[in-house]
């Protein structure tokens, strides 16, 4: 480490730590404005507050309109280098909170904490991003890749709408730093997540009497029983592979041989060679009860996010940045997944550059209002790290 890197750290984290208060200002009102996934309207708001910050901070922003959700914002300096690599700070302003949760749920600053729905996940992340290319510019330091932004509104639903333009923008970027909350009461990085898998399996079977023709009758959830013992078999601790079986359903009346049941089945995977794996074992399964039938459905949705080369590289320079800053930090696998799963297939990607807090979709959601300003000084460190690739 140069003196040069740690003087710069110095005026950094100094500045950074002057603009706490406007920092927590910024995220109340963020946070007062509700935006829930399933809600379009409420997602244009969030993105235009930030608009205007980053506006400020000399950057120009249009926005995508969304076919299933409130669409996204993509934000790039007015003034840039068109030569220069560019580095994308990708966030989502959608929360899982429902409209109205500010009546029960409502923005409180106790104990040097910031509480309220959507704070932790994620919107202090996308504070602490704003605030880090500003002390750059106010600082005068130029990153020689160019940092650009992109705020979706659908990830916590799947990024359906937005997946397209996320894995666009990830092919063409030296790195991605996803602004998602920290792990853990010490605000471990993500370097892992898993990859998500939803499945859908019908049972069709035949109807009968239970009382006066059951050998007529196949029942559609004494196959569900076979089929749910295989899922449960394919849970593996050592490679980290995760299939649960969370919703069940079927049947017609207590008297009636089933002729119909269902289930719903989450599945977590660390690497894609097991997401190919555990997706050909659940469609490869065959009934065991001759006459009944198995449709099934799904796949694995979101890829994993895994240590790749790149992205080991990116946590390296992370540590760096924060030995220069004087900070501690460390690195942790997480089991969900986020926008990040995407960039990983194509380029470095670091997650977890968010907050520190706790609470993430539940009701004690909550951020740690100082250790914003060394988070946004850590991202600020990274945006001024040179290409990796």
């Amino acid at each position: 480490m140069t003196d040069t890197n740690q003087e710069v750290a110095a005026e950094i984290l100094s500045h950074s730590i002057k603009q706490q208060a406007k920092m927590v200002e910024l995220l109340k009102q963020a946070v007062n404005l509700e935006s829930p996934s399933e809600l379009s309207n409420t997602q244009r708001p969030v993105c235009q507050l930030f608009r205007d910050q980053l506006e400020l901070a000399g950057y120009r922003s249009r926005f995508v309109a969304g076919k299933s959700s409130g669409g996204q914002m993509l934000a790039i300096p007015r003034e840039r280098n068109r030569s220069h690599a560019q580095q994308l700070i990708l966030g989502h302003v959608d929360t899982v909170w429902p409209l109205g949760t500010l009546d029960t749920m409502p923005i409180e600053s106790r104990n040097g904490c910031l509480h309220g729905p959507g704070s932790y996940d994620m919107k202090a992340g996308l504070v602490q991003a704003v605030f880090a290319v500003q002390t750059l510019q106010d600082l005068g330091l130029n990153p020689s890749v160019t940092p650009i932004f992109f705020l979706n509104s659908d990830e916590e639903i799947g990024s359906h709408d937005s997946v397209r333009q996320i894995e666009r923008l990830a092919r063409v970027v030296d790195r991605t730093f996803v602004v998602e909350p920290s792990l853990g009461p010490s605000g471990k990085l993500k370097t892992q997540r898993k990859g998500v898998g939803r499945f859908q399996i019908t049972v069709k079977g035949r109807a009968a009497h239970a009382g006066l023709d059951p050998d007529k009758g196949i029942s559609a959830i004494h196959e569900l029983a076979h089929v749910i013992q295989k899922l449960f078999a394919m849970n593996n601790a050592e490679s980290g592979t995760t299939v649960n079986v969370g919703v069940i359903n079927g049947g017609m009346r207590p008297n009636v041989i089933a002729p119909e049941a269902h289930a719903e089945i989450d599945v977590r995977v660390t690497t894609q060679i097991e997401a190919r794996r555990i997706e050909n074992a659940i469609h490869g399964m065959d009934p065991q009860l001759a006459g009944t039938e198995l449709d099934i459905k799904g796949r694995i949705e979101r890829p994993p996010l895994e240590f790749t080369r790149g992205n080991a590289g990116l946590w390296q320079q992370a540590r760096q940045a924060a030995a220069a800053l004087g900070l501690s930090i460390d690195q942790a696998s997480a089991g969900g997944g986020s926008d990040g799963n995407w960039t990983s297939q194509f380029c470095p990607t670091l997650d977890g550059l968010g907050a520190v807090g706790d609470g993430a979709h539940a009701t004690h959601e909550h951020v740690i209002e100082n250790r914003m300003p060394e988070r946004s000084a850590l991202l600020a460190m990274l945006l001024m790290a040179p290409a990796i690739r």
